[in-house]
């Protein structure tokens, strides 16, 4: 089956919130069997949505909206979609009862437009809203069904979770299975190349690349009937692409780098010091995301300033008036020293230009190294990258975060740049 998903709101089309809503549906459909080919967005104007409504109708077998339920005047989803399918509005009793306890339980009274809320499309299928007013719907005409949902995502995914979700499970013969692979260190279309064999000769299971910042994660998805065993599709091509991305495939459960790292240094009991410049202390707030990662995050500094890299973490004057600031020389000496300082077993140091100013002929902006040591040693790795700071800062810590999985599973770290 095709769906649309039509969010219904002007204040989306403003730009004064995001449309969140359309992206964790289209997360949670595949799952059983419902492909998403197209998101629309419309003001909260009768004439447009139905316009909208019909076009999607036209082109898809499911429709989801969400958005236009509430009590006020300019909430017209229920009333324009049910009239494109000829259907009255009428009191559901419980719904009603629902939002009077929803507001006796709130302590404040309920107004007489909340009434509004509790008149539903005959024939439908009420879902229930368990975090709020606004009750959604089901209703369907010949092979087209229409899903009406709440705006707000606190109401609209759990009511999708709940009802949605188990209605459509029920109904499809047929379930989409996704693996994530995520890789760290080869670009998007480098992946892509190592494996165009593969993509160019897709039927079942089909494969996609797309790329973050920094890194490429690949989904693996597989067409089964429900029952069956997606895993003897999925597993060869998985195991395929592994093989050829070798030890820059980090995941294969969608995780993110600096997550698989936090894990790691737990699992192990590996204990870790910060010492950051460009980053701003990125990678010590990163790392303090997780719960429980102050047993092996011993803590972080951010060292500016060269007097502060001389006196918190012990760098050499000498080494920092000969090979400056950003050099592999002084990330070295600020690896060590806040490793030895703060007593762990791994020390990471971040030194580099982030831009937008800043940047020389020999010492360009993106110039960045990174060190990490223990006590097997001290290496560093210098990085020459491109974009803007916020980029700059952002592939840097995961750089950091890479070299640190490296070290701990004793896999190569590369120490040359990477763009």
């Amino acid at each position: 089956m095709k769906a649309e998903i039509l969010a219904v709101g002007t204040e989306l089309l403003m730009g004064q919130i995001s449309n969140t809503n359309a992206q964790y549906i289209s997360s949670k459909l595949p799952d059983v069997g419902i492909g998403v080919y197209y998101h629309s967005v419309v003001g909260d104007n009768p004439n447009r949505l139905k316009e909208s409504l019909k076009t999607a109708l036209e082109r898809c077998d499911v429709v989801i909206t969400t958005g236009g339920l509430g009590p006020t005047q300019d909430d017209l989803t229920k009333e324009t979609i049910a009239g494109v399918f000829g259907k009255r509005l009428v009191l559901h009793e419980e719904s009603l009862t629902s939002i009077k306890n929803f507001f006796n339980k709130i302590g404040r009274q309920m107004t007489q437009n909340n009434e509004k809320q509790a008149y539903m499309p005959e024939d439908s299928i009420i879902l229930k809203n368990n975090n709020g007013t606004a009750p959604g719907c089901i209703i369907g005409q010949g092979s087209k069904v229409v899903v009406m949902l709440p705006g707000p995502p606190s109401e609209m995914k759990p009511m999708f979770d709940d009802y949605v979700m188990p209605y459509f499970k029920n109904k499809s013969e047929f379930l989409i299975e996704s693996k994530f692979l995520r890789v760290f260190g080869i670009g998007e279309s480098a992946m892509e190349t190592l494996i165009i064999d593969l993509i160019d000769g897709q039927t079942n299971p089909t494969i996609a690349t797309y790329a973050k910042e920094g890194e490429v994660t690949l989904r693996v998805s597989a067409k089964v009937k429900v029952g069956e065993d997606s895993e003897k599709i999925l597993k060869p091509v998985i195991d395929e692409i592994k093989k050829r991305a070798g030890d820059c495939l980090y995941s294969d459960r969608n995780q993110n780098l600096d997550s698989l790292v936090a894990n790691l240094l737990l699992e192990k009991n590996i204990t870790i010091a910060t010492a950051e410049s460009c980053t701003g202390g990125l990678v010590a707030e990163t790392l303090t995301n997780f719960p429980g990662i102050s047993k092996v995050f011993i803590g972080g500094v951010v060292t500016y300033a060269n007097e502060a890299k001389e006196e918190i973490l012990g760098v050499n004057k000498q080494t920092l008036e000969k090979f400056g600031a950003v050099s592999r020389e002084t990330a070295a000496e600020m690896a060590e020293g806040v490793r030895k300082r703060l007593n762990t077993n791994i020390g990471i140091s971040i030194t580099g230009i982030a831009g937008p100013d800043g940047g020389t002929a020999e010492k360009p902006v993106g110039l960045v190294y990174i060190g990490l040591s223990s006590e097997s040693g001290t290496i560093t790795k210098e990085l020459r990258l491109s974009g803007n700071r916020n980029r700059i800062r952002t592939v840097t810590a995961l750089h950091a975060f890479d070299m640190i999985r490296r070290h701990i599973l004793g896999l190569k770290i590369e120490i040359g740049g990477q763009k």
